[in-house]
């Protein structure tokens, strides 16, 4: 049996459009295939040896002729194109109903009812970028010490402060009275902070971000694990995509490396279960500011760091690295993209030279690593255990 799965998510590294990804703008979207060719070839040996290059055509990954795992492409059965559907998919929860956006900034009733709760007024109150509505609004911000609200093509609530102004803690707090109010119809997945430092004309985010999302609304992945007798160590943003629901330790991350470096520690302590981690700066830093290049060396940075990963597993491990949504940064736009989601699978347990096809869902990732581990099974998701276990 299967003592351990290590999931990895890689945050937006999608691989190609979804039939229906004209309903959300986003035809001819290939993340990984666009960012290669737009800087002349990847150079990613070790994915590429488990499968990536057989999946798709990507400049500098060409297929093998005989992978060492298992590979294929999912794609999302739920509607959207975020970070917490697509997590959520991944666990084993459908979402048949996109989460709300305002493109037009919120309602007057959310907003005056925020500054009521927190007794400060807020400035902004629209659609902008992270990093450019620091620099219009962190004077003001710092000067009258109104936080700075602020959405974006995805369904959030984003609250900046200088950390100096509203020290973390209270911003943090600030954030969860928001998600108090932001229910029902106006439930957006994630009300996030984003404190910030410096002075002004140098304003910069810290890692001190957090993610305040909605809880799933059933057992997911997690909780059945937990249920099971074993842990549930998330890393990275996992903790926040699930409101802390069905994970036992949580590792705080500050970028993808030390990501890696988290997930390497959790791999070290965890006995039996899930190590479930995400590394963001995919789509935090490259994605949604269409930097191709700077995509591409974080491609890289993590396949030169995946032989880490391999080298700690043991005989009864199973490894998974996928994404959740694609964020193509070489179209116009600077939102996530509807994509298929890249599937590698290795272990010392798992078939060599396994082609998974296209899956019809996340959940079957979900569903399989549940069967893996001999958990309950999920509501949604079909396992693909049998097509890639090793006969005893």
């Amino acid at each position: 049996m299967i003592e351990r799965v290590i999931l990895i998510v890689l945050d937006s590294v999608g691989v190609g459009e979804l039939p229906d990804a004209a309903k959300y703008g986003d035809e001819g979207s290939n993340t990984v295939a666009n960012v290669a060719k737009a800087v002349g070839g990847l150079l990613l040996p070790n994915m590429q040896k488990i499968g990536l290059g057989n999946i798709i055509d990507i400049e500098g990954v060409p297929p093998v002729d005989c992978t060492i795992g298992a590979y294929g492409k999912a794609a999302e059965k739920s509607a959207g194109k975020d970070t917490t559907t697509g997590h959520w998919e991944l666990a084993g929860v459908i979402s048949s109903r996109p989460f709300p956006l305002y493109p037009d900034g919120f309602p007057p009733e959310i907003i005056n009812e925020f500054e009521k709760r927190i007794g400060r007024k807020v400035l902004g109150n629209k659609v902008a970028s992270g990093t450019e509505i620091i620099k219009e609004l962190g004077d003001e911000h710092v000067k009258t010490g109104y936080p700075i609200v602020y959405t974006s093509a995805d369904s959030v609530f984003q609250i900046a402060a200088h950390e100096e102004v509203i020290p973390v803690e209270e911003l943090y707090e600030i954030c969860r009275i928001a998600r108090e109010i932001l229910q029902g119809e106006h439930g957006v997945a994630r009300v996030i902070a984003r404190p910030f430092i410096g002075k002004s004309g140098e304003y910069v985010r810290t890692y001190n971000r957090a993610d305040f999302s909605l809880k799933p609304p059933h057992d997911t992945l997690l909780d059945n694990v937990v249920k099971a007798g074993m842990e549930v160590f998330g890393v990275g943003k996992i903790w926040d995509i699930f409101a802390g629901q069905g994970i036992t330790k949580s590792f705080h991350t500050e970028g993808n490396m030390d990501g890696v470096d988290k997930t390497l520690q959790a791999m070290d302590m965890l006995k039996r279960g899930l190590v479930f981690a995400n590394l963001v700066d995919y789509d935090m830093l490259y994605g949604h500011r269409n930097d191709s290049a700077g995509y591409a060396r974080a491609l890289e940075d993590f396949d030169r760091r995946l032989p880490e990963i391999i080298a700690k597993l043991k005989e009864n491990d199973v490894l998974i690295i996928t994404a959740d949504h694609g964020c193509d940064p070489t179209t116009a736009s600077t939102d996530h993209s509807r994509e298929y989601v890249p599937v590698l699978i290795y272990g010392d347990m798992i078939k060599a030279n396994v082609n998974l096809g296209i899956l019809s869902s996340f959940s079957d990732i979900g569903q399989t690593v549940a069967d893996f581990l001999g958990c309950s099974s999920l509501i949604n998701g079909t396992s693909f255990k049998r097509l890639v276990l090793k006969e005893n």
